[in-house]
């Protein structure tokens, strides 16, 4: 299989892999989150991923895919355009001919194994073709997030060495392992992750893809200065993808102040915030002033 040259979401994930830094990669559902987050990144001098759902296709169909592509190419510093979690073969082939996106998260997590390695091979093969590159998660992280289908009702299936290896073989570009991170809330144990497994599955694959931590929710990874999102660096993670970290500071400022003034006003006040929120993200992940060690073919 032929692998993508010159890909964006690749150089980006591949100097932060080297650098010892993760890219924020922000999971955004409008045009707001898209200003904001370039904001950021150029403000930070900082790498940035930003990620669409399917839902974002089936909403807007090609609009905000195309914002979002613009906005990454206008922007003064590395931006890429990812879709998280595509979940059908269907949306998978629409989203890479649309253009526009860097790399597709070809989950099919929710299939049984040997049809899930097989329909990310057939996968992985179209969107290479595109220049696109891919994600896949072996095993199943648990919970569910806004924006994705199934996941939620799923059992968690934690991702062992082995199973990273035969989810290499379809010819994957990154991995995002089950190592009881979760999608959405943690509950009140909080999160317990499994560093040994994580450490196991780096140690098995280091130098055939790059890993991505899924799961990182505001109530754990949003304190503490960043420290868990840096622990998760020190193990090998190259790419975090970072939701209501910054969207639920959006729409609590929505909820106070809807009664309050002009509609511009709030869009630009709830920009604002976002912005200085996704600010903090890249210091923990310290991408922050990284954008020069990104180098395009």
């Amino acid at each position: 299989m032929v692998k993508p040259t010159n890909n964006r979401a690749k150089a980006i994930v591949d100097a932060a892999a080297a650098g010892g830094w993760c890219v924020p990669a922000m999971c955004l559902y409008n045009l707001e989150g898209i200003i904001a987050s370039v904001r950021a990144a150029e403000a930070k001098k900082s790498p940035l991923i930003i990620q669409l759902f399917p839902w974002a296709i089936d909403y807007a169909d090609g609009l905000l895919l195309h914002a979002a592509a613009e906005a990454a190419k206008k922007a003064k510093v590395p931006v890429a355009v990812h879709m998280d979690h595509c979940q059908s073969p269907e949306m998978v082939k629409r989203a890479a001919d649309l253009g526009g996106f860097d790399g597709i998260m070809v989950d099919m997590s929710h299939y049984e194994k040997d049809e899930n390695l097989k329909l990310t091979r057939e996968l992985t093969e179209y969107c290479h073709a595109r220049g696109i590159i891919t994600e896949a998660e072996p095993g199943r992280i648990n919970g569910g997030e806004d924006g994705v289908s199934d996941t939620a009702e799923l059992e968690g299936i934690l991702t062992t060495p082995e199973q990273a290896q035969e989810f290499i073989s379809t010819g994957i570009d990154w991995l995002a392992p089950a190592f009881g991170n979760v999608h959405g809330k943690y509950g009140p144990k909080g999160p317990q992750l499994q560093y040994d497994r994580l450490k196991s599955i780096r140690e098995s694959t280091k130098g055939q893809v790059e890993l991505v931590l899924h799961g990182a929710g505001a109530e754990h990874f949003g304190s503490d200065g960043g420290k868990l999102i840096q622990e998760n660096i020190a193990h090998g993670i190259a790419k975090a993808n970072i939701n209501d970290i910054v969207n639920g500071p959006y729409m609590k400022h929505l909820q106070d102040k809807a009664k309050e003034g002009m509609l511009t006003k709030l869009i630009e006040e709830a920009t604002a915030v976002m912005q200085r929120e996704t600010e903090k993200c890249m210091d923990w992940c310290k991408s922050s002033g990284q954008a020069g060690s990104v180098k395009f073919a």
